[in-house]
């Protein structure tokens, strides 16, 4: 089973910029799709951002040109660069892999965005 482990979040203004980072160990594959989901309170987990491989992106409209996710070359690691943060971006950010059968989360890290 995959590992995640996230870091990153904070407390920032609105229209400031913070970086997420999520890890992932345990038999991490190419073919892997992994993304960033965020939970806001009393509302549903929703998708941020995801990439599989290296190239294949893909952002929430509500995202799209604030926030780049990336991928290291091995494919173990992920990046969510977000910037012009809004204090609707508010939630619990998680971290996810997904390959066929296998279906991993992480821990969760807060991101406070204040007006």
């Amino acid at each position: 089973q995959v590992q995640l482990e996230e870091s990153g979040g904070g407390l920032v203004r609105a229209g400031g910029s913070l970086k997420l980072v999520c890890s992932a160990s345990g038999g991490v594959s190419s073919l892997s799709t992994m993304g960033w989901y965020r939970q806001a309170p009393g509302k549903q987990r929703e998708l941020v951002a995801s990439v599989t491989g290296h190239t294949s992106k893909n952002y929430a409209d509500s995202v799209k040109g604030r926030f780049t996710i990336s991928r290291t070359t091995n494919w173990s690691a992920i990046f969510l660069q977000m910037t012009n943060l809004k204090p609707e971006d508010t939630g619990v950010y998680y971290c996810n892999y997904k390959r066929l059968a296998v279906d991993s989360w992480g821990q969760g890290t807060q991101v406070t965005v204040s007006s």
